[in-house]
């Protein structure tokens, strides 16, 4: 299903997208050398519900994930890049983690990720991923506009993150979202100019740029979600919701300056 949203399910949207960014930041202060990623999952339960929000992951239970996920956010460390399972591990200086995280409010969903470095250390390939990662998700949102393709944004994406030396997997990517969090069309992280879905004016979008290290390919965890990269090396990703407007594209999980 492709749902084109009016302009007050946009309204909506832009106040979903908000608490998005707004818990993700407050995550990420809070996300330092010792925290649990149970901690992370409890302080996103607790701003979700108190927002009066419903989370987009609790009961969720597609087919390619041991469900329902049962928890509130996605937590990857390391080489752990999707549905990262939160589980008893304390984070270490040095850690490369991605927090996903997906929230429906008054009927609209939203959808963001950040990748970020704990503590003090900064290890050159971790910066280098998530930098890839960020450049390339801002040149995906550059090409969306009224008329223009789905691989528009794909090639766009594609190009930054083979530029940068990395290997793309196309099994998971962006994706349409609205009144439920995974919606169509499907946007691959690369792709040919000028194919797909023509954008339109209420259409929303998560575009979610991902990498790993010296790799494309994944392997799922023993706890049937958290997927990581199958040499083991470090992974990065991020991701934002954006609206398609008459002259360009919004992105509503933009944190606030």
């Amino acid at each position: 299903m492709i749902e084109i949203l009016n302009p007050t399910e946009v309204s909506r949207a832009k106040e979903t997208g908000a608490l998005v960014a707004t818990i993700l930041q407050t995550l990420k202060s809070r996300s330092t050398v010792g925290t649990n990623l149970l901690e992370i999952d409890q302080w996103a339960k607790a701003m979700i519900l108190e927002a009066g929000a419903q989370s987009c992951y609790v009961d969720y239970a597609p087919s390619f994930g041991r469900g329902p996920f049962g928890h509130y956010i996605c937590t990857g460390v390391n080489d752990a890049v999707l549905h990262g399972l939160p589980h008893d591990y304390a984070l270490a200086d040095g850690d490369l983690l991605s927090l996903d995280l997906a929230v429906l409010l008054d009927g609209v969903a939203a959808d963001s990720a950040i990748s970020f470095i704990v503590g003090e250390s900064k290890p050159a390939e971790s910066v280098a991923l998530i930098d890839a990662t960020e450049r390339a998700l801002a040149a995906g949102i550059a090409a969306a506009r009224p008329g223009a393709r789905i691989g528009d944004l794909s090639h766009a994406i594609g190009t930054v993150l083979s530029a940068a030396g990395y290997s793309i997997n196309t099994e998971f990517g962006g994706h349409g979202i609205g009144s439920t969090m995974h919606q169509d069309p499907h946007v691959s992280n690369t792709g040919r100019a000028g194919r797909g879905y023509k954008l339109r004016p209420g259409l929303l979008l998560a575009l979610e740029p991902w990498v790993m290290v010296d790799t494309a390919e994944l392997v799922t965890d023993d706890d049937g979600w958290t997927l990581r990269s199958v040499t083991g090396c470090r992974t990065a990703h991020s991701e934002h919701t954006i609206a398609i407007t008459d002259t360009g594209a919004e992105i509503l999980t933009l944190p606030k300056q």
